[in-house]
Formats: structure tokens, sequence, C-alpha cells
């Protein structure tokens, strides 16, 4: 007599049907768990990319900031007078509306950016999931 001595014949010869099964769907699961671990590290890096972005571009802009801040304090000691202080007060305050409602927009585009691409790996995962069940 002569035994078989492939493994994996053995194995597959020995497994009833609904084993089978269950073996399968257990590869299945640590797919897609691998899957979901390469979504959020990809994630992860897309969301500190943005962070970044956006602490770089606060920071540009409180500098900016503090820096008309300034300029506008030597203005107004600088002033004759009061006239003359209430038009760069009023030039001031117009600039800095103006400057802030423009960086508010930018943030607003870097925080939608930041939405998008630490989505964007789990795009596929979600759709796995709808077609599962």
């Amino acid at each position: 007599m002569r035994r078989e001595t492939d493994p994996s014949r053995i194995k597959s010869a020995r497994l009833p049907g609904k084993v089978t099964d269950i073996v399968k769907n257990i590869d299945e699961v640590q797919q897609f768990g691998k899957d979901n671990v390469d979504a959020t590290m990809k994630s992860f890096g897309a969301w500190s990319k943005s962070v970044q972005a956006i602490a770089i571009e606060v920071a540009d802009y409180s500098k900016r900031a503090f820096e008309q801040g300034t300029a506008v304090t030597e203005k107004l000691i600088g002033a004759k007078s009061l006239d003359k202080a209430f038009e760069v007060q009023s030039d001031y305050v117009k600039n800095s509306y103006e400057g802030f409602v423009a960086q508010a927009t930018k943030l607003g585009e870097l925080y939608a950016d930041f939405a998008k691409e630490a989505y964007k790996p789990f795009e596929n995962q979600f759709g796995k999931f709808a077609l599962t069940k």
C-alpha cells in the first residue's frame, strides 16, 4: 500500500465541505482585516499631511496678522491728527476683515480636502461591505 505524502491533498481529502467553507470565510475575514489596516495607515498618512498643511497655514496667517497689527500701531502712534488715526484704524479693520474671510475660506478648503483624502482609502472597503450585504 502506498501512502499519500502530499499534505495539501491529505488535508483537503479529510475536510468536509462545510469546514472548507469555514476556512475560506476565515481567510476572507483575515484579508478584510488586512485591507482595513492598510486603508487606516493610508488614511493616517493623509491625516498627517493635511494637519501639517493646516498648521502651516494658521501659523502664516498669525504671523501676517501680528505684523499688520504692529504696522498699524506704529502708524497710529505717528498719526498727526485724529482724522488720520481714524483713517488708519478704518483701513486696518477693513483689511483685517478681508484677510480673515480669505483665510477662513482657505482653511475651509483645506479641511474639505483633508476629509476627502482621509476617506479615500476606505472607499473600496465600504464598497465591499455594501456588496456583501
